[in-house]
């Protein structure tokens, strides 16, 4: 029996993908043919996943040699050049990073929908062709129903009716054989019922395990992206934090984007060996539910090859409606001669020829649903499906796989890098001097000291002393200062005159005396009194805070 056709060509990335190895997992070679209920065909799929993993561990442990030599190899001192080129590195690499994460996605997102679609395409192809099917099973399981019980109770009553006239009962006798010889040639058509709960069944269950993989895909392709965004984000802004998260988000990432790319290599290697030779599968499936004849009549709807089934259809059909037309002759003939004797008989004849209407309109239905243009376009329909969109989406799903791995393995290499610089900055700082006015940890210990020194001195002076009477300065001296030195000096203290009273002792400012004579004119003559008058017994309780 030939099989070629034109109407089907599987594409070339399918026979790329039939060529890979099929190795069980005792690493003997077997068979490319698509066989999903042997052990052995099922162990070669799972070899794929198995080198996906080996890959896994492979990048793993180079990711784990990388990091152990950064922590281990570090250089004593780095020079500035070298530490401007690490800083390069590590933007680059960022860079790097975010843009095949970027491309990754896209492409993901492209794969996932059209494998999405293809599968679609599948399982609509399925549910019509399960339509078809229940249709023919309908229309032939209603005309045998029809004909096994309604034709034959109005058979028995007119018979009972028709009892003294033998010429009529003559004519119910033919109708009988003429039903018989209907429900036989019905009988003789296959029996869909089998094969139309099993294409419902492997319809729903495809699309049940569709939507999930969709929405896996969809949620993996998310997490990615914002995991790429975040380390971005945490390199931009130096967080250790958010670094680190994001570096143990990537290791979750990375052995995803592995697992997946097992799965997509080995479902893609799987339906190209289906895609290959689709009709030699399903044959060998339906030789014990469907005749071959049949089945090949339907695969290839060829009028130029002999098709046994289609001269049996014609056959039985052409019986069937060759049946239909002479009992109607008969029935309209007892309505014109057998109801002016018996007008009870009106009623059973004329639910016969309803009955027989009936079957003739089912008739051409019947024959409309089994040619085989409508199964084999819901059938090439499914295949286009499946090898071309569904295969080349499982591809693109593989790149995906392969670019997300490589982006979060640069990721991995450029954020312990980025860590080990903002280390280096923080340390920097700490060597800084606290004396530099420039470092900023410094600034904030002085005002930190400086509010400590306040406090001190203040209650210092408080218990020793008693009350703040005791340091009441003595009666101002007049002083000769220009107006414009006194209002400068006034400016310094926020503007207010009356901070010229407070004595310096409690503020750690040191005695003017000890300053230059550039800063002397920073306090008035007044302040400088007050500090002068201290009596000996404050100055030993202070100590040398205010000595040179």
């Amino acid at each position: 029996m030939s099989s070629a056709r034109v109407d089907y060509i599987a594409p070339w990335w399918t026979y790329w993908l039939h060529q890979f190895p099929h190795v069980n997992l005792r690493f003997q070679p077997l068979d490319h043919t698509f066989k999903p209920q042997e052990e052995n065909y099922q162990q070669s799929l799972i070899f794929l996943g198995c080198v996906a993993a080996a890959g896994l561990g492979v990048n793993l442990l180079c990711l784990a040699i990388y990091l152990s030599c950064l922590c281990c190899c570090r250089k004593d001192e780095e020079e500035e050049e070298s530490k401007k080129s690490n800083s390069c590195c590590v933007t680059w690499a960022a860079v790097a990073a975010g843009l095949i994460c970027c491309v990754a996605v896209g492409v993901g997102f492209y794969g996932n929908s059209e494998t999405n679609d293809g599968v679609y395409q599948l399982t609509y192809s399925l549910y019509n062709a399960n339509h078809t099917l229940a249709g023919v099973d309908s229309l032939v399981t209603g005309t045998m129903g029809g004909m096994q019980s309604s034709l034959n109770d109005h058979l028995s009553r007119l018979g009972e009716i028709f009892a003294t006239r033998g010429d009529f009962v003559q004519t119910l006798h033919f109708m009988q054989q003429m039903s018989d010889n209907i429900i036989k040639q019905l009988l003789g058509l296959p029996d869909w019922e089998k094969a139309k709960v099993d294409l419902a069944a492997i319809a729903d269950q495809t699309a049940y395990v569709e939507y999930y993989r969709w929405l896996t895909y969809l949620l993996i392709l998310i997490l990615d992206l914002i995991i790429c965004l975040a380390a971005c984000l945490g390199l931009a802004k130096q967080s250790r934090w958010l670094l680190t998260t994001m570096m143990v988000f990537g290791v979750l990432t990375l052995i995803l984007s592995w697992a997946s790319l097992g799965a997509d290599v080995a479902t893609a290697v799987g339906t190209s060996d289906f895609c290959v030779a689709p009709d030699k599968f399903l044959m060998n499936q339906t030789k014990d539910i469907i005749s071959s004849d049949i089945v090949h009549y339907y695969l290839y709807c060829s009028q130029t090859l002999p098709n046994p089934f289609q001269q049996f259809v014609l056959q039985s059909l052409t019986v069937f409606q060759r049946s239909l037309t002479t009992m109607q002759i008969q029935i309209q003939g007892l309505l014109q001669f057998a109801v002016p004797l018996f007008p009870t008989a009106e009623r059973d004849l004329l639910s016969i020829q309803h009955l027989l209407n009936s079957s003739e309109a089912s008739l051409h239905q019947l024959t409309a649903l089994l040619d085989c243009r409508g199964l084999n376009k819901d059938y090439l329909d499914a295949l286009i499906g499946v090898c071309y969109d569904g295969v080349e989406g499982l591809l693109y799903l593989c790149l995906f796989s392969l670019l997300a791995a490589c982006a979060f393995s640069v990721m991995l290499c450029a954020i312990p890098r980025a860590w080990r610089q903002i280390a280096n900055r923080d340390r920097d700082y700490d060597d800084i001097d606290d004396g530099d006015p420039f470092n900023p940890q410094s600034r904030r210990m002085t005002s930190h000291h400086s509010q400590q020194a306040n406090m001190h001195s203040f209650c210092s002076y408080s218990s020793s002393m008693g009350s703040q009477t005791s340091l009441q300065p003595p009666a101002q001296t007049v002083t000769n200062a220009p107006l414009s030195e006194y209002m400068n000096q006034s400016a310094l203290f926020g503007g207010n005159p009356r901070y010229e009273n407070v004595p310096l002792i409690g503020r750690g400012s040191p005695p003017p005396s000890l300053y230059s004579q550039p800063y002397r004119n920073r306090y008035s003559p007044t302040m400088r009194a007050t500090y002068l008058s201290m009596t000996e017994d404050q100055i030993r309780h202070f100590g040398e805070d205010f000595r040179a």
